[in-house]
């Protein structure tokens, strides 16, 4: 298994990191997007399209709206698995009750552990500001952060990206 996070602020640069490992993988490349378009939204539009334009045309593309662990799950050794990003999928389940939301982390995480695809989740970091002002932006904040941190802990390789430049936390960080 080679399950790699990358992490970091808006706009860093953490899809295109994510897109230099996975073409570097060598191994068939499917895109996993998070994202629902939204046609009332063109500033979203542009954001998908941008990143659409900057994949290779060989990669295959497929949404996991939801439901991301079956997608995994389908995964064979030969793949590499592109998740972009855990942020959106975060915000998509934000109307679960705690129940469902662990119920269906668990299910990742364990699908995670068991893939033999290379799997690289991208992921956005939260809580380096301000506390939300909002219960929703805080439920964001939390799950995000503790998904992100449980990923973190059974990733064979963490980087964190940040005004451009890459950080490997596996070479230079100590897990906790």
């Amino acid at each position: 298994m080679q399950l790699i996070l990358v992490t970091g602020a808006a706009r860093c640069g953490k899809s295109e990191w994510a897109e230099k490992l996975a073409i570097e993988s060598g191994k068939i490349v499917t895109y996993i997007a998070t994202a629902t378009v939204d046609p009332a939204d063109a500033e979203w539009e542009a954001r998908i399209l941008r990143h659409q334009q900057r994949r290779p045309g060989t990669w295959q593309t497929v949404s996991a709206v939801e439901d991301l662990a079956s997608r995994i799950d389908r995964s064979q050794p030969s793949d590499c698995l592109l998740v972009d990003s855990l942020g959106t999928w975060v915000a998509n389940l934000l109307d679960r009750s705690d129940a469902e939301w662990e119920k269906l982390t668990d299910e990742l995480l364990g699908k995670l552990t068991v893939s033999f695809a290379t799997t690289i989740l991208v992921s956005e970091e939260t809580g380096w500001g301000v506390v939300p002002a909002y219960p929703s932006g805080r439920l964001f904040r939390d799950r995000l952060g503790m998904l992100t941190r449980q990923i973190g802990s059974i990733a064979s390789t963490v980087y964190l990206v940040t005004g451009g430049h890459v950080l490997n936390l596996s070479q230079l960080g100590t897990k906790i």
